[in-house]
């Protein structure tokens, strides 16, 4: 699904990702940890296309990513949850997931201008499935409040809607898990763990281990930027390097 080789970003000299070489397969929950400052947000950015690299290359599939914009790549299938809650404000909840969707339309700005039948069928398909996102990540309740003053359980939640609603092919999760309370947080797990079982392609960042662990099938882990280890959940927390960059030696224990 996803070929990374030797990907490099630096910033006023100093490297966020250096020369970091990863393969992620179809179907495949792979989870990116590592210290503060790893790099792992600057390497997710480099997927979606919100950063560009300095050096190496991309592949999603047989496309080779290089250069494109981020809303072609969300064309293309890659869609990311933002750490912080990125939320149109003004918006309600069912119209901030509908946005999902946007760079899988057909019809474009004149169909909507002068409201052509294609466009109201587009548009009623949309809301439909946009409705069921929301029914999916437990805010089926929520649809017509605003937005902006759901709490950050829910926030989260509606951006992961947001994303199922563009047909994503690879998600990228970056910290979904920050922040959120007990409950909040399994049922986040349940839901990626639904995901997972419907075979969607995911890339997460987390700094739960636990959650890691119960999550992925694969852990990359990444410090100073470059990546240092990876295997199954159970071989990383035996790595040496691991312990000694990231888990701290309780968690040889």
């Amino acid at each position: 699904m996803l070929t990374i080789d030797s990907l490099s970003r630096s910033f006023g000299g100093v490297y966020a990702v250096r020369d970091v070489s990863l393969a992620v397969a179809e179907g495949e929950t792979r989870a990116v940890i590592g210290p503060n400052g790893a790099g792992k947000s600057t390497l997710f950015n480099l997927i979606s296309g919100h950063l560009t690299p300095e050096s190496g290359t991309l592949r999603y599939g047989t496309q080779n990513l290089g250069h494109l914009a981020p809303h072609v790549r969300a064309r293309l299938g890659i869609a990311i949850v933002f750490q912080g809650a990125r939320l149109f404000r003004g918006m309600t909840a069912l119209e901030n997931v509908m946005v999902g969707a946007h760079a899988r339309t057909r019809h474009g700005f004149v169909a909507g201008a002068f409201r052509l039948p294609r466009h109201r069928r587009e548009e009623a398909e949309i809301r439909t499935e946009a409705l069921a996102a929301l029914d999916r990540v437990g805010l089926g309740g929520w649809a017509d409040r605003a937005a902006d003053v759901l709490p950050l359980g829910q926030q989260r939640a509606l951006q992961v809607a947001r994303a199922l609603c563009a047909r994503p092919r690879l998600l990228l999760l970056d910290e979904p898990a920050s922040g959120l309370r007990a409950t909040e947080r399994e049922a986040l797990a349940r839901l990626i763990e639904d995901l997972r079982a419907e075979g969607l392609t995911m890339m997460l960042i987390e700094h739960d281990v636990a959650f890691v662990a119960r999550l992925a099938d694969r852990i990359s882990v990444l410090d100073l930027g470059r990546h240092i280890a990876e295997g199954t959940p159970e071989e990383i927390r035996g790595d040496e390097a691991v312990i000694a960059a990231y888990l701290g030696q309780e968690a040889a224990g």
